[in-house]
């Protein structure tokens, strides 16, 4: 059968995106917090040795004040101390942050109050932080261990519910792509989960019930219309039978054979797409089949078997294999290609068979795009330079191969002209 092509989805593509969002969603989530507990833990940390300092010089002070002696840790104008608690206002305490190291020594915040006037000593006290900032880098270390920690976990969790998640999906995915195919009895059926990947099945269901109630009404109505038609065409034929021998008795004739061979494709599409139809497989020699089926078609066209040329009608099988086949049915399809390689290409047409492979070949403009990428369409013969008609033949012949259990690809050789490849199973289905 002439292939639809349906994009394959990439069925890794979701789960690594969803396992990527969510590691991108665990690391900015541990970054923030690595961030902000380390923001809160430093300025806890200066803020606690800024009042360890006010109240070292508050107590110094007062040791000072008292008995002339400086306390433990208490110095007079030492040489380190920030040049902006050299002047403090008088009655006042200052504290400033001094980032210098010196081995284990700093960072440091000073703390500093003049002993009296203006002019007096200044009394100032030092808190290192060496300690309390150690710790900190302990904190953040731990902080990005732990983060990593739920990294990991987070990562195959996410994986494994995106697999879920794909899986649901899939399994529509597949329904739709089998109703796309032709399968108009598949569904989805209920899918697990009150979420919208349950609505999307519900409603592919749904459109699955519209779509095969519009098609069956559709068929039994071409049915319908088809099968009523053939008394009255009959009737036709019979009266035309009647007339006056001569031009017109001919011409009426024609075009009355002509709505019966369109009746009868109706009924026989309006068979195939309802699945009445069933193969009666015998063992018969491709290549004399072939032959028999091109010559009934009363087309002109080379017939190659194998490596082995000949006319229409011979029934000679070299090259050829013998297959298990429904012959009326391969009859049918061949000879439609054939007469359609006549009808919308151009000669010479050229039948070649190969092993279990049928290919019909014209030297016309080719199978336009549309019919190439959307297969055959009914009473639709494609571009105009391919000639008039119903555009049933190759209807017919896909129908009949999917039948048969064969493949029918229609393409265009690079030279030009469309080709027709035909291939049987090498077991029947």
């Amino acid at each position: 059968m002439c292939p639809f092509t349906r994009p394959r989805p990439v069925r890794a593509s979701l789960r690594r995106k969803i396992a990527a969002l969510a590691a991108a969603t665990a690391c900015l989530v541990a970054a923030a917090v690595g961030v902000l507990v380390h923001l809160w833990t430093a300025q806890d940390i200066r803020s606690r040795a800024e009042a360890r300092a006010f109240n070292g010089v508050y107590s110094a002070m007062d040791v000072y004040r008292r008995t002339g002696t400086l306390a433990d840790g208490a110095e007079l104008d030492p040489a380190e101390l920030p040049a902006a608690l050299r002047h403090p206002a008088d009655g006042n305490r200052h504290t400033a942050y001094d980032g210098r190291v010196d081995a284990n020594v700093g960072p440091t915040v000073w703390a500093a109050q003049r002993v009296g006037g203006p002019d007096s000593p200044v009394l100032a006290m030092r808190v290192n932080m060496n300690g309390e900032l150690h710790e900190l880098r302990r904190l953040d270390v731990s902080m990005a261990v732990a983060s990593l920690v739920a990294l990991a976990a987070a990562v195959p969790l996410a994986v494994y519910g995106a697999g879920l998640l794909g899986r649901r999906l899939r399994r529509v995915s597949e329904t739709a792509g089998r109703i796309s195919a032709g399968d108009l009895d598949a569904r989805t059926g209920h899918v697990k989960g009150g979420d919208e990947v349950a609505d999307i099945a519900a409603t592919v269901d749904l459109m699955a019930d519209s779509l095969a109630r519009r098609l069956r009404n559709e068929r039994q109505f071409t049915a319908d219309v088809a099968h009523e038609l053939r008394t009255p065409v009959g009737g036709l034929l019979v009266a035309a039978d009647l007339l006056p021998s001569g031009e017109t008795k001919n011409l009426l004739r024609a075009r009355v054979r002509d709505l019966r061979g369109l009746i009868e494709d109706l009924l026989e599409i309006s068979r195939l797409d309802a699945g009445a139809e069933q193969p009666v497989r015998s063992h018969v020699p491709l290549g004399a089949v072939v032959r028999e089926a091109v010559a009934r078609t009363g087309c002109v066209a080379t017939v190659t078997v194998g490596d082995t040329p000949g006319t229409e009608g011979t029934a000679t099988t070299e090259g050829a294999a013998t297959v298990e086949t429904d012959p009326r049915r391969l009859e049918r399809i061949v000879g439609n290609l054939v007469v359609n390689a006549h009808r919308h290409g151009g000669g010479p047409v050229e039948v070649t068979v190969e092993g279990r492979t049928v290919v019909v070949r014209d030297r016309g403009p080719g199978f336009p795009a549309d019919l190439l990428r959307d297969g055959p369409r009914r009473f639709h013969t494609g571009a105009a330079e391919r000639g008039s008609g119903h555009g049933l033949g190759l209807t017919i012949a896909q129908g009949q191969a999917r039948v048969l259990g064969a493949e029918l690809h229609l393409g265009n050789a690079p030279e030009g002209g469309a080709v027709a490849t035909l291939r049987l199973p090498a077991r029947p289905a």
